[in-house]
């Protein structure tokens, strides 16, 4: 995790400009489009399933109905790229629980929802290389002064549905000797809901996901742990697809612009120290 905060930094400092002025990947620039990406250009539109509930990365603004946030900005990128414009694009709203079936069905093209690359997972669908990575934390209410991992024995434990956060929650609780309980809700803001009711003793979930929901009355433990690699998902049998959007993502991780994407929309590394 510090090499990848490193990274980050050091790739901040190259510097570039963002959406309209900086300098496009160029791989693909002097040959013809791969079948399945020049599809994409064909019908004009990039389709892609996108988190509403996530700010800093996909958030749908409820004051301006725009969406917003870092993978946002990174989905506009990859159809300026291959539709000339960042303005073709279609988004669709997911959770963790949707996002696979709207692959599977052709919904969108693309998932980039903070999707977590894993072994499995990697059986269903493509990703491509890892844009961010974060790790697993928790939210809690600062009145009840949990302060550490062992002040959750005997708390219940909100986290999303068909996520992995449970299985690793869990596997933590037995490395340490801690026992939890879990609740299991279908969105981040039900899970808020449900602390700030003392329905639920902690939230947990990605530490980025978790600063979004941080207000006067709560806060994230200085703990974390298990990395968690995000990446771009696209359905297995499209490989043309995939290996573009991975070159794509490897020369914005060299050129900084990621760092600046980043950076642009308040998202910081959130690994704590010694995990």
């Amino acid at each position: 995790m510090k090499n990848w905060k490193n990274k980050l930094v050091a790739l901040s400092l190259l510097g570039t400009t963002l959406l309209g002025g900086f300098a496009h990947n160029t791989a693909f620039a002097q040959e013809e489009l791969p079948a399945q990406v020049q599809a994409i250009k064909d019908a004009g539109v990039f389709r892609v399933g996108i988190k509403e509930d996530v700010p800093h990365f996909g958030f749908l603004n409820p004051d301006t109905t725009e969406h917003e946030g870092f993978e946002i900005d990174l989905a506009k990128l990859i159809a300026e790229e291959i539709t000339g414009s960042a303005d073709n694009i279609e988004f669709t709203g997911v959770t963790p629980k949707t996002r696979g079936p709207l692959l599977d069905n052709g919904e969108v093209d693309a998932v980039i929802a903070t999707f977590t690359i894993t072994p499995e997972r990697k059986e269903t669908y493509n990703f491509t290389e890892p844009y961010f990575v974060d790790e697993v934390g928790f939210l809690v209410r600062t009145e009840d002064g949990i302060t550490d991992f062992a002040g959750l024995e005997g708390k219940t434990i909100g986290v999303p549905q068909s996520a992995t956060t449970k299985d690793l929650v869990q596997a933590e609780a037995d490395a340490q000797g801690v026992t939890v309980q879990f609740s299991e809700l279908a969105t981040y803001p039900e899970l808020k809901t449900a602390l700030t009711s003392k329905r639920i003793d902690a939230m947990s979930v990605d530490k980025s996901i978790l600063a979004g929901y941080v207000d006067d009355n709560n806060q994230i433990l200085d703990i974390g742990f298990s990395p968690q690699e995000y990446g771009i998902a696209t359905k297995l049998s499209n490989d043309e697809l995939h290996n573009y959007l991975n070159e794509l993502i490897n020369g914005w991780l060299e050129d900084g612009t990621l760092a600046e994407l980043l950076e642009t929309n308040g998202v910081q590394a959130t690994s704590s120290e010694g995990e």
